[in-house]
């Protein structure tokens, strides 16, 4: 498919009803598609999807669109949100160490790195086990050490992630050493267990 038709098709996946912040519907939209003004339709129906939440062939299809037109970070946080859809997503307020105290120098760019975290598991032998997620760092491109944010996670194995709950302390690691804290604010299991539940 070409950039307007996922366009398009991903709009369609979009309940009349649903605005952004701004009260701009998937109606304002169908007109930026008709003046080929591709690049703000897709920011508008990422900002819808950001509202509600929507199937995990919408994300794909504006992920597509988004590669297609070469927005890179648009297309980054198309496929994250479709990663939130089969893994699960866990936001957090993340604190890094300084630089002084822990082994990360410089910042935390969104999607790249997947820490290991101390969730609270016991390994076979009683020491600590670790479990993985990766890390988006919401509202801004980075993260400075030092620094503290809101964050999405997105857990390698979900299973793992299943007692996790907002109010919850965990600690990132990039090593044996505490890279930083965070404290849960809300917890989203996948699609996929939500629907056996």
């Amino acid at each position: 498919m070409d950039v307007p038709e996922l366009l398009e098709s991903a709009s369609l996946l979009v309940p009349e009803d649903t605005a952004t912040e701004n009260d701009i519907t998937v109606r304002d939209i169908w007109d930026y598609l008709v003046h080929d003004e591709w690049e703000i339709a897709l920011g508008l129906l990422e900002e819808l999807g950001d509202a509600r939440s929507l199937p995990l062939t919408f994300w794909e299809k504006l992920a597509e669109a988004a590669e297609q037109l070469r927005m890179e970070r648009s297309a980054a946080w198309c496929h994250w949100r479709c990663s939130e859809i089969r893994n699960g997503v866990i936001r957090a307020d993340l604190t890094l160490r300084a630089a002084v105290e822990a082994r990360r120098t410089t910042p935390i760019h969104s999607g790249v790195l997947r820490p290991m975290w101390d969730i609270g598991h016991l390994s076979p032998t009683g020491g600590r086990s670790v479990s993985i997620a990766a890390l988006w760092v919401e509202n801004v491109p980075i993260l400075e050490p030092g620094g503290r944010a809101t964050v999405r996670l997105v857990p390698l194995t979900p299973a793992h992630w299943m007692h996790v709950q907002a109010g919850q302390q965990i600690t990132m690691h990039e090593d044996r050493t505490v890279a930083g804290t965070a404290v849960i604010l809300e917890v989203h299991p996948a699609a996929t267990a939500m629907s056996t539940r």
